[in-house]
């Protein structure tokens, strides 16, 4: 559709991609989000490579938790990307202290999320930048897993990639490693960190330095060795860390069912070759057997006083 077709209405947020206004289809009165971006720079033409990655992935990807772009526009020099609008995002809901996230909700997000990780993954593209900011929500309570700036396609064996993705608190060890060859399990252990997120309601491993995050990380899970971990001495940015046994996930999360520390343990597993798949945690009986049952996506409907116009997609959020 040209431009034209759709009406533009408040400025939702703005960073160095650009400006994000929430709109409409004109015919249908559809509410989207227009992603208007900058031009690269007066020097040069076209687009960003991580934008037009973006494009070209999300043209390929349609399953009900991974968000929609509904249209790329080109009009007057410029490129507009039309996405489905989302009223807020999980980290919005995480900090909101009148949504109460009991077990049922913490599933069903959970369940949404592992959905569309599990289609990337079945699709062969890593999205490398899971957080809770990144997982949208409509109004009718879909999560949406979004921002593929950072995407790849990926293969078997695994390719060589850069190892200075996904934001800090979520990411891999191996990555903070230094890791080069890497495939779906980073995204695992993110999954894992967001689950232990909406547990506690503060991020799990909030470290301020590639060192610190790893202090922390094995604080937690204890510090690797090439039985618990093959292969780690030899990871490009290794260094040995004080031995360390871990801390019981019960101790961290007391509330927790057992079920729930199963899960997180799957997840958050610092060997990659031993993490569990998104498959594998969509089978867990954390989902399947363990009551109370996923929260539908009716009841993960937020509430008018939630809505954030998606955070994750309209403003430039401070790395971490």
């Amino acid at each position: 559709m040209p431009a034209s077709d759709y009406r533009r209405h408040e400025l939702l947020g703005e960073g160095t991609f650009g400006k994000v206004y929430k709109g409409e289809v004109v015919a249908t009165g559809r509410a989207v989000a227009i992603k208007k971006l900058l031009k690269v720079s007066s020097r040069k033409e076209g687009v960003e490579l991580a934008t037009l990655r973006e494009i070209m992935l999300l043209q390929e990807l349609v399953h009900e938790n991974v968000i929609e772009l509904v249209e790329v526009l080109c009009a007057h020099g410029g490129i507009s990307l039309v996405f489905e609008y989302c009223v807020t995002d999980l980290e919005a809901i995480v900090k909101d202290r009148d949504v109460l996230l009991d077990a049922a909700r913490i599933k069903g997000y959970m369940l949404g999320t592992l959905r569309g990780v599990a289609y990337c993954h079945d699709c062969w593209v890593l999205h490398r930048d899971l957080k809770p900011g990144n997982l949208l929500l409509s109004a009718e309570g879909v999560v949406k897993v979004a921002d593929f700036g950072l995407a790849r396609c990926y293969g078997s064996p695994e390719r060589k990639y850069t190892g200075q993705v996904v934001t800090r608190w979520y990411r891999a060890p191996e990555l903070l490693f230094g890791a080069k060859f890497y495939g779906r399990s980073v995204d695992l252990w993110s999954a894992g960190a967001i689950l232990a997120e909406l547990l506690l309601r503060v991020p799990f491993l909030p470290g301020n330095s590639d060192i610190e995050q790893l202090s922390r990380v094995f604080t937690a899970r204890g510090t690797p060795t090439e039985a618990t971990w093959p292969g780690v001495s030899s990871l490009p940015d290794y260094i040995p860390f004080q031995p360390q046994p871990g801390r019981p996930l019960r101790e961290l999360f007391s509330a927790a069912s057992d079920e729930t520390l199963s899960l997180l343990d799957g997840l958050l597993t610092l060997d990659p070759g031993a993490r569990l798949t998104a498959r594998a945690a969509l089978a867990h009986p954390y989902f399947v057997t363990e009551a109370p049952p996923p929260a539908p996506p009716a009841e993960l409907a937020p509430r008018a006083k939630d809505g954030s116009g998606a955070l994750a997609m309209h403003q430039e959020q401070k790395p971490r």
